[in-house]
């Protein structure tokens, strides 16, 4: 807990609202801050692609080879790649971003456990948030598309929170890729058959929002087959 949270909790238990305000006030002038610090920083990097996956995936894992290969061949098509900034799935993409000679972006959290950004990382394209929120939305601004390989809740939450805004129209349409079927068509086949099917939650054409692939060649295809008809820009 940081200083100013333990000043607010215990406000919380002297019942002083007045102290808890002003708290508020000045934590909205902290998140104004980082939006305006990512967006300062992000709209002059160019056209990205978003890796997302598992912080615990290590080196001789499959999965981290296929993000480190995808990451490569984006960049040998124009693409910057931006990550979470972490270990893991995110430290194979930014490697392989640096091996392709394209912008390796990393939009890092601050946790109580730190996590530390990795090494593969441009030196002046890494930003550190506080707020997941703010952090997503600098994924969602900047991003050309969201490449997702295996990983955790975290991965699930950027996954669905793209699916969401696509599909109420608060944002506009970009490829979504699911990498590594074996991992992804459980979810897929549940989300089909029970969401869609059975209890009619979810709309036929929003199952096509999403593609599943197992290699990073079918990867950078979907992108580039969605841009085919742009001029490769950014986003904003």
């Amino acid at each position: 807990m940081t200083p100013a949270e333990e000043k607010v909790a215990r406000a919380f238990e002297k019942k002083n609202w007045s102290e808890i305000k002003s708290e508020d006030g000045w934590r909205v002038l902290k998140i104004l801050s980082e939006f305006v610090m990512g967006f300062d920083k992000l709209s002059k990097i160019g056209p990205c692609v978003a890796i997302f996956g598992s912080a615990r995936t290590k080196p001789e894992n499959e999965y981290y080879q296929l993000a480190r290969e995808i990451a490569a061949k984006l960049t040998h098509q124009g693409y910057g790649i931006i990550t979470g900034g972490g270990p893991g799935i995110m430290e194979a993409a930014n490697r392989g971003a640096q091996e392709g000679g394209g912008s390796s972006v990393g939009i890092n959290i601050s946790l109580p456990f730190e996590q530390l950004p990795n090494k593969y990382i441009d030196n002046d394209k890494l930003i550190t948030f506080d707020h997941f929120f703010v952090r997503k939305v600098m994924f969602m601004k900047y991003s050309q598309g969201f490449i997702i390989l295996p990983g955790g809740f975290g991965t699930l939450d950027e996954l669905f929170e793209a699916i969401t805004l696509i599909q109420t129209q608060k944002i506009g349409r970009f490829p979504i890729v699911l990498a590594g079927k074996k991992y992804w068509e459980g979810l897929w086949k549940w989300i089909k058959e029970t969401m869609l099917e059975k209890e009619h939650n979810i709309s036929p054409e929003d199952i096509n929002l999403v593609s599943l692939v197992d290699t990073a060649d079918e990867a950078v295809a979907i992108i580039n087959n969605f841009y085919s008809q742009y001029l490769l820009s950014p986003n904003f």
